[in-house]
């Protein structure tokens, strides 16, 4: 088998010499194509623009008989390894690349397809084929997204806290051409040979609403209302939807249930609780019991049901701020006890 699992994906991407092809497949366009380069820089080192070591073929050209076995055949007369480039790989290509593979020369054969279902044949053959590597490009998430962070910096030439790359990853989204946009601008920010901190994170991606709307709810929890009520009225003014709010809430309770079923320890928590909330964070937790919490958490549903079947803005936002409010009240009336 030539399927490609993580631990061997850095190693195959930086010396693709022991296959014959690549296929690339999966959700992720930007993913697909940012290996794909990775792949051609493996190969072609500084050659990359040498027509007689790479070759683009459509899908339309290589699958006409002997096509693409015959371009993988020639050799460079530049001397060096080739590449053929194939994008779009639908199972058209499936009988051509097996003819490919088992016939003469080295070149590496790089074929970029989109979502391929488990018994595609093309992928079916790559994943069985020991001269293949197939590669599977799923947008990634959590602390595989924060690693790719903290490597994509890397290669900026800019370090990052483990905290602010599992912020940035909460943040960014999972879409690789956006995200690799983001990480070029911060590590513009911080400049070459600087370190991303939780700070200069906050300063390059955070949108307002969503800092504000942070700021409110880890306010109320903690029984600070009028801190509370004024970034909510902040969130609310920068664009945050009623619905938004509620669905925010909820994650913030869950979040706090979470730390207090492992005993209060909000160090278990995935992403880790942001610098500027941890104490108000860990003051709700010395608050709350788990109970409370859930009981909050069911209020939040229904209110989030409401919200969904209103059809009045005004009436949206008087259940956002009446589910934001209920939380800071009970979270004062807890710590009056």
């Amino acid at each position: 088998m030539a399927k490609v699992d993580a631990r061997r994906l850095s190693s195959v991407l930086a010396d693709p010499s022991g296959f014959r092809a690549v296929l690339l497949h999966g959700e992720d366009a930007g993913l697909v194509r940012e290996r794909a380069e990775a792949l051609l820089r493996a190969v072609l080192g500084g050659a990359l623009s040498d027509p007689f070591r790479l070759a683009e073929m459509t899908r339309d050209e290589a699958m006409r008989p002997g096509a693409l076995a015959g371009e993988a055949a020639a050799l460079a007369m530049t001397g060096g390894r080739r590449v053929v480039r194939l994008r779009d790989a639908t199972d058209g290509l499936a009988g051509p690349l097996k003819d490919a593979v088992s016939g003469a020369g080295d070149a590496l054969i790089l074929l970029e397809g989109g979502e391929l279902a488990s018994r595609s044949r093309l992928r079916v053959f790559a994943e069985a084929a020991p001269e293949v590597a197939c590669i599977a490009c799923y947008r990634e998430r959590g602390d595989e997204l924060a690693r790719s962070i903290s490597a994509l910096l890397a290669a900026e030439g800019v370090a990052v806290d483990a905290a602010a790359a599992s912020w940035l990853a909460s943040r960014l989204g999972e879409d690789r051409m956006l995200l690799r946009r983001e990480i070029e601008k911060i590590a513009l920010y911080v400049g070459r040979g600087g370190r991303v901190g939780e700070e200069a994170a906050m300063a390059c991606v955070a949108e307002a609403a969503s800092l504000d709307l942070d700021e409110a709810l880890v306010a109320a929890t903690a029984g600070d209302a009028a801190r509370a009520d004024a970034a909510l009225d902040a969130a609310f003014a920068e664009g945050a939807a009623p619905v938004m709010v509620l669905r925010s809430a909820l994650r913030h309770v869950q979040r706090l249930h979470e730390a207090c079923a492992a005993g209060g320890d909000a160090g278990v928590l995935r992403p880790p609780v942001f610098f500027r909330h941890r104490t108000g964070f860990d003051r709700a937790l010395r608050l709350w019991s788990l109970p409370a919490l859930e009981a909050a958490g069911a209020s939040l549903l229904e209110a989030e049901r409401r919200c969904k079947t209103s059809a009045f803005r005004h009436a949206d936002v008087a259940l956002a701020r009446a589910g934001v409010t209920a939380l800071a009240r009970q979270a004062a009336a807890l710590a009056r006890r």
